[in-house]
């Protein structure tokens, strides 16, 4: 195991007043230990290098003086303690997290994911989260996505599925319904039977919405509010209603790669199939 540490000395003017608020809640996020006012500590990895050098850079820009070192710890604080604190902290976010009584599985997660990227060290805690989560999104706990959608259904859209309904379809399949299955139409000759779920077409149950494209509509109609999902229904926006509204820096890239899928695949269920697996990489990258 790596034994050196990052440290993070910092001298903050006192105005104005928000700089040291700002600091402070930026050292939260990055799950630095307070060894001393002033002085935090990260374990020694190239990410949390970046991290710190973020964070210096802002101190900079604040008026500030901040400086970062990388050593061992030869006294006051042993190896086994810091570790121990940076598991104590972690345990307590965990424990804070299952006391909060939030009851959108959603937010857990989100919360979840953000205490995991910077629990270094394996704390205690997690595993009571992961259970309490399964527990509220299995169907017989009546969670707030998979409640509103039936298990097994048969989802119709139109043929020749492209940007929105891609998406729309690794949505429903990932987080909504696990067992759907999907029904590729002509709209002109489609007539509609009990039971099936039209979207992204004319009178579909889930469908384009007054600025909304179908994939943001059923995001929140699930109540699905995690960074991954909005910033992949961002770049679904954008490309979908080409109104230019969020212009994040990947959706072309983004644009390149569906494109590449559509070009390759006639077949609309192999649409569905590789874009799936371009959807799961991105939203593991924004996760």
């Amino acid at each position: 195991m790596n034994s050196t540490w990052l440290l993070l000395l910092h001298q903050i003017p006192p105005a104005p007043l928000y700089l040291r608020a700002k600091i402070l809640r930026r050292i939260k996020q990055l799950g630095a230990l307070a060894v001393k006012k002033s002085a935090y500590v990260l374990p020694d990895r190239e990410d949390t290098g970046e991290d710190f050098e973020w964070l210096r850079k802002e101190i900079l820009a604040g008026g500030g003086e901040a400086w970062i070192l990388r050593g061992e710890f030869l006294a006051g604080l042993t190896h086994e303690e810091l570790i121990r604190l940076f598991q104590d902290d972690r345990s307590h976010d965990y424990e804070e997290l299952l006391a909060g009584g939030e009851t959108n599985p959603a937010r857990i997660r989100k919360r979840l994911a953000e205490i995991v990227r910077i629990d270094f060290f394996d704390a205690p805690g997690k595993d009571k989260v992961m259970e309490l989560l399964k527990k509220m999104e299995s169907p017989e706990a009546g969670s707030p996505a998979l409640s509103l959608f039936p298990r097994g259904a048969t989802w119709v859209t139109r043929r020749g599925v492209k940007v929105d309904r891609m998406s729309s379809a690794w949505l429903i399949r990932r987080h909504l319904d696990p067992a759907a299955r999907f029904r590729f139409v002509d709209p002109a000759e489609y007539v509609h039977q009990p039971g099936e779920i039209r979207f992204d077409m004319y009178e579909g149950e889930y469908t384009h919405q007054d600025d909304r494209c179908t994939f943001e509509v059923l995001l929140h109609t699930a109540g699905l509010d995690t960074p991954s999902l909005r910033s992949v229904a961002e770049m679904v926006h954008d490309l979908d209603l080409k109104d230019g509204k969020f212009q994040r820096p990947e959706t072309a890239g983004f644009a390149a790669m569906l494109e590449g899928i559509i070009r390759r695949f006639p077949q609309d269920a192999d649409r569905l199939e590789h874009s799936a697996v371009l959807l799961d990489t991105i939203a593991a990258g924004f996760a």
